[in-house]
Order: C-alpha cells, then structure tokens, then sequence
C-alpha cells in the first residue's frame, strides 16, 4: 500500500495491483465493499440513470445527421476556399500551406507537406458516410493533382499516419468488392493510389538511413532526404508507429523493405526499455540510443507505440508484436495505474495513469494530456472493458467541465496545464469503441455530449476551429485534418448502426489516424477466423518483463448491464468530483 495525495484533495489508500485478482476476488466474495469514503459521493442514486439510461432512435438519427452536417460543412468549406492547400483555415476562408518564411514552425510544417493532406486524410469518410460519388471525385483529384515531389520537410510519423496510411485504406477500399462497402471501384483505376503511397514510403525511407540504432530520423525533406540540420531525437511513438501502414504496404506490393524498416525501429525501442520496470522513455536520441526524456505515460509521445503492438499483431499475426504488447501492458499496469484495483467495485480513488519515470516508476509530474483518452480504446481492443469504462468515465468528466479536453489537464490541482483544444477525436474514438463493446446508451449521451460542444464552442463562418483556451472558448484560424477523418467519422458511426462497417461479415479496424484497414488472409498467415480470439502466447525471454499475465483479455459484459449504467452512480459521482464539477 502506498500513500498519494490524489484528485480529491483527501489522503487516500491507493493499492497496487499486484494480487489484484486475490483483492477483487475476496471483495466479491465476502461481500465487504466499505462505505466510509464513498458514501461521500451517494446523494441521489437516480440522478445519472435518469440523464443516461435510454436513448430514443429518433434523437440518434438526429445526431447520426448532426454528425454528417458537421462533416460536411468543413469538408465543403476546404474544397470551396482551401482546396488545394493542406488545410482550411476556417475563421478566414482561406487555405494553409507549410510556413515557407519560417521553416522551425514545426507545428505546422511538420504536418503540411503542401499535397492536398485534408482531402486525402478524408477518402475513407466519404465512403463511411455512403457518398460514393464524392469518394471517387476526390480519388480522381488526388490522382490527377497530387505529388510528392516537393521541398517540403515533413515529420515521418505525420506522413505516414495522415497520407499513406489513408491512400492505402482508400486503395484497398477500391479495389476489394468485399470490404466493407461492396464494389465501390473506378472503372478505369489502376492502382493510381497505391502507385503514390509507395512513391511517399520510398522518399521516407532516407530516415531509416545513416542511423546506428535502426530508429529513424524524425523528418525528411521529400526530394532530398534527411535535412543537414536534423536532430538525433525523436519520440518513442514517433518512432515506434509506423508497423501498421509501412506493413501493409510491403505485402501489398511484395517488397518486405518497408516493413523490415519499420519492424527494425520498434525492436530498437523495444531493446532500450528499463531492466527494473520494462518502461520505455519518451524521447530517444537515435545515434546513442540514450534516452533524452525518461518520462513515461500513455499520452503525447508514447500513444500509439501501444496502440500498434496490438493492432500489428491483430493486421498480421505476428506473435512477437502480441508478446510485446502484453509484456508493454503488464509494465503499465504494475507501474503507471494509480487507485482501487477495480473499476466498479471497492473503495479508493478510480484508476488513473500518470506519467512516471521509467527506471524507477516514481511520478514525474501531476498532469495528463488529452492524446491519453485513446487509451480506453484500446483497453476494448484488448478486452479489459470493465478498466475502460472507467478510464473513459473520467475524461468525459473533464469534457464535461469544460465542453472540450484541454491539451492537459492536472488532476492534482483539478485544473488545465495547457488550455488549447484541436478538435482532437480520441475521446470520441473510446466512446464509439465502448458503445460497440457494451451498446449501452450512456456512450450515445457521451457523443451527443461531444457533438452540442463541438456546435456550440468550436463552430465559425466556414468551419470548425481549433480552441486557443477551453475555459473562455476563444478561438485559433485552424482545422486540423484529423478533424474530418477521425472526429466526425467516430461521431457518425456512434450514432449509425446501419452502417456497412457494422454489418459486415468481415472484420476491420482503424489505424491511429482513423482510416479503415479490413483484417484480411493476404495481411496475415493465417486467415482471423483461424485463431481464437483468447488464443494464449506464452511470452519468451526477449520480451517478458515478469510473471505472464493475461487476466480478462476475453471479459464480456453481461447481458443486463446493457440496460443499466456501465459505471455506479456512486462512482460516477466521485469521479465528477475528482474534475471539480461539484
């Protein structure tokens, strides 16, 4: 048992979940959840069942065509006034490009590479919201509009998430009659799209060179390589997340290099993680392997380095990447959890993930960042739902607050660290993730939640800006892509149940960036249904940082707990507290 002074301003217990199992197990049994502290947070019972537990259809076909005007109305704006240009800047009307006057803007010159990037960051959300015709107009301006050419200085991991990853998925989405939305394909298409994401990997692949680690440069100039100027630095997700994509690509086209590459920087990292706690740190230094930042958490920097172990063993069957990402969970577990050891049972305060030091797990700072909300999706894909919900719980807490997630929010001062919002959509990507998990309507409040918030705060002439501070809701000139391929395709399928992504007999996922990937025989040895969805991998020396553990990869929720509230009032209500709603 340690002691923290955490959220609530109260000196609570907090356990660690070593035994977690043999705690939760006797609670359960015996009965003996205590109610000293939690009776704190009782007031009325029906309060959250009577706002959350039924969502009418009608009020969901509102929101599904609230969420398809949303998108529309950026996506017609960019093509009216920015098209083009990579983005639209919707306070002015006006397109944005790189900031050629400046090039250390890398806030904005690491994604905009001057090629089209919201247009084709969007493909694959034509085609979710069922516009055929658009989809294949913009696939015909992208073919005959886009290079790449250019002397633009981009960041590898940008491109790859952003631009390759989306002309792949549009690409496979063409080309196969049977994922997920049928024959959808130009009649005079000849592989134009995979033509250019191959173009792309090629001139990504010179930050793969010159490094003695195997991890990549951070940037590449797109016509000539790694800048002069580069540095030796880059984060772990960075670095870590291009498995996905780059792997896709090599079996698509039957040239394991793009693969090989991207394999190489994550076994690197993988080699570079804490003997003591099996951490990894933020940022690397790609030439000593030393670690720059030994901050280790879930958010900005370290994200979907997680998030692509498990998708690339779910893509490819690579036992290695399955055997990585348990081991990268068990380390998580052991080191980042702080609060009860159950979600919906017990007392202490709810689980949260912070950001500690790598070598030695002890907390580095008292902040979270907004990127950390994917992480209840990815407890979905993993089958911990009872552990998302929670986590999820707390974020839209903080939306709540503030009708937005601030880019961090300090949890021991109850108050932002960094105000802006980007229209970031990870919490609305947990959300659509639990709602497919559990069909509990709660998640259907927590969208429309979202869905209001974004119409009422970041709504101007000609789109959806970004928020400069999420308490006074002024506002910054900038869409950002992910806007349009990640936020409003969530909050569309949320509300679609109609959807082909839903009814397919084939299964699919999205990457990092949003875009529709089909789990498909030609990505993968053997076929899904080959495997057992609990199928077992006994970890091996290389990767295991500790005794195995594979609790609740294969929990279901239970039938009843669709009608009723996926949290306890109780905690609900303690959790509000937590962020300072009451």
């Amino acid at each position: 048992h340690s002691n923290c002074n955490i959220c609530c301003g109260t000196l609570l217990k907090m356990i660690d979940i070593n035994g977690v199992n043999l705690l939760f197990c006797k609670y359960v049994k015996s009965g003996l959840i205590r109610r000293s502290y939690l009776s704190l947070f009782e007031g009325d019972r029906d309060e959250y069942d009577r706002r959350y537990s039924s969502f009418p259809d009608t009020l969901k076909i509102k929101m599904k065509g609230m969420a398809k005007d949303m998108f529309y109305f950026g996506y017609d704006n960019y093509m009216k006034y920015a098209f083009p240009e990579d983005e639209l800047n919707p306070i002015d009307c006006q397109g944005r490009g790189p900031d050629v006057l400046n090039p250390s803007n890398i806030n904005i010159n690491d994604v905009l590479g001057n090629y089209s990037l919201t247009l084709i960051d969007t493909l694959d959300t034509l085609l979710v919201l069922g516009n055929v015709s658009e989809f294949h107009r913009a696939v015909k301006l992208v073919i005959d509009t886009v290079s790449f050419d250019k002397d633009s200085t981009v960041q590898v991991f940008e491109a790859n998430i952003r631009i390759l990853g989306s002309l792949i998925s549009a690409h496979i989405l063409l080309t196969d009659p049977k994922h997920p939305f049928g024959n959808v394909g130009l009649v005079d298409y000849d592989n134009e799209l995979l033509h250019l994401a191959h173009d792309l990997a090629v001139r990504l692949l010179p930050a793969f060179e010159n490094t003695s680690t195997g991890i990549p440069y951070p940037r590449v100039n797109l016509k000539s390589g790694v800048p002069p100027d580069s540095i030796n630095e880059t984060c772990t997700a960075g670095a870590g997340s291009l498995l996905v994509e780059f792997g896709i690509l090599s079996r698509l086209i039957g040239d394991s290099t793009f693969e090989w590459v991207a394999r190489r920087a994550v076994r690197a990292l993988w080699k570079l993680r804490s003997n003591e706690t099996g951490l990894l740190g933020n940022v690397v230094n790609i030439q000593t392997g030393q670690w720059v930042s030994k901050q280790s958490g879930l958010g900005a920097g370290m994200d979907s380095f997680y998030e692509y172990l498990l998708k690339s063993y779910i893509l490819f069957g690579e036992k290695e990447d399955y055997r990585m990402f348990q081991a990268s969970y068990e380390s998580i577990q052991n080191h980042l959890r702080r609060g009860r050891e159950s979600c919906n049972e017990g007392e202490g305060d709810p689980p949260l993930y912070v950001n500690v030091n790598m070598f030695n797990g002890q907390i580095m700072n008292t902040w979270i960042d907004s990127l950390q909300a994917f992480f209840p999706g990815l407890l979905v894909l993993n089958g911990d739902v009872e552990e998302a919900i929670c986590l999820h719980a707390f974020y839209y807490a903080i939306w709540k607050r503030f009708g937005a997630l601030p880019e961090r929010y300090n949890w021991q001062l109850q108050a932002p660290d960094v105000l802006f919002y980007p229209l970031r959509p990870e919490l609305v990507e947990s959300t659509y993730l639990l709602y497919q998990a559990t069909k509990n309507p709660f998640y259907l409040h927590v969208g429309m939640d979202i869905l209001e918030s974004l119409e009422k705060n970041a709504k101007v002439r000609c789109g959806y800006a970004t928020l400069h501070h999420v308490v006074d809701k002024s506002k910054e000139d900038r869409m950002e892509s992910f806007f349009l391929s990640e936020t409003c395709k969530y909050l569309y399928l949320l509300f679609d149940d109609d959807n082909p992504l839903h009814k397919s007999e084939n299964k699919y996922i999205f990457t990092t960036e949003g875009h529709v990937v089909p789990i498909d025989k030609r990505f993968r040895e053997k076929q899904w249904n080959d495997l057992s969805p609990c199928e077992k991998v006994v970890p091996d020396q290389e990767t295991s940082n500790g005794p195995f553990s594979n609790n609740s990869n294969c929990d279901r929720i239970p039938e009843e707990r669709r009608y009723s509230l996926p949290l306890k009032s109780v905690y609900m209500r303690q959790i509000d507290h937590m962020v300072g709603l009451f």
